[in-house]
């Protein structure tokens, strides 16, 4: 939070994937930096196969029927990580899955997922960093991918609503399915991550346009993870305009949520 106010950020949410664990002290930081905090929540969803991320902005961290969902997400994101170890066991690399989960056993908040297994690649000088490891091993199509299992969208948008939330989705360029995009809006998306790292100018233009064609707000952020292994993210890298940011909390009022 300190390197957040540095780079000039005043307002900041927390999306972790499928844990609001890290709230509570992120919003405490945030006080002592002066900054505005948004606390949120990343919830991975499967269409077709494929992952499909929604942001939750201004969540309750509170909500019990959120957080027995969540406690289902993360189980099953460790049965994840196991298979990908064990395809990566075929490729002749040898991890130990259950020492890479045990940041998970020793605090269950903590949500294990594919940056896990990334980081474990690196430190074992399989890859330099860890978007080398997505590219190589983990990514869509390569040797240690294992499709996700999740809710539907449109079950995702309910569980964010009924904990107070906006639901946004996540770098839909990254999605590659902008089809799937009225059908998301008819079924309670509230808004689309237009500003986002891997979004150039010309994709952001896009998505600015889509929103405004499907009367949804939007939302950004720079996507960064704490870990310098994922490259040049950092606070701040990618911001959201205050007037967005301020359309995007009265969709919170306006929706009743």
């Amino acid at each position: 939070m300190r390197r957040a106010a540095e780079a000039g950020v005043t307002v900041l949410g927390l999306t972790d994937h499928d844990t609001i664990g890290g709230c509570a002290a992120v919003q405490r930081a945030c006080q002592a930096e002066h900054i505005t905090f948004v606390p949120g929540i990343e919830i991975t969803s499967v269409v077709e196969g494929a992952d499909v991320h929604v942001l939750g902005y201004f969540i309750d961290i509170e909500s019990a029927n959120l957080l027995a969902f969540l406690d289902a997400q993360r189980a099953d994101r460790a049965t994840r990580v196991r298979r990908i170890v064990e395809r990566l066991a075929h490729e002749g690399i040898d991890l130990d899955g259950e020492e890479i989960l045990k940041p998970g056993r020793d605090d269950p908040s903590k949500s294990p997922g594919r940056p896990w297994v990334a980081r474990a690649l690196v430190a074992s000088g399989h890859a330099s960093t860890s978007d080398e490891a997505f590219a190589r091993w983990l990514g869509r199509g390569r040797p240690a991918y294992v499709p996700r299992t999740g809710s539907r969208p449109e079950e995702v948008f309910d569980r964010i609503h009924a904990a107070g939330g906006v639901a946004s989705l996540a770098h839909p360029a990254l999605i590659g399915h902008d089809e799937w995009l009225p059908g998301f809006s008819s079924a309670g998306l509230d808004a689309l991550e237009a500003y986002h790292f891997d979004h150039d100018a010309s994709t952001t233009g896009r998505y600015l346009e889509v929103a405004r064609r499907l009367a949804l707000a939007v939302s950004g952020g720079s996507d960064f993870h704490g870990d310098e292994s994922h490259g040049a993210r950092h606070p701040g890298a990618v911001c959201l305009p205050p007037e967005a940011f301020d359309r995007l909390a009265r969709v919170k009022v306006d929706r009743g949520y």
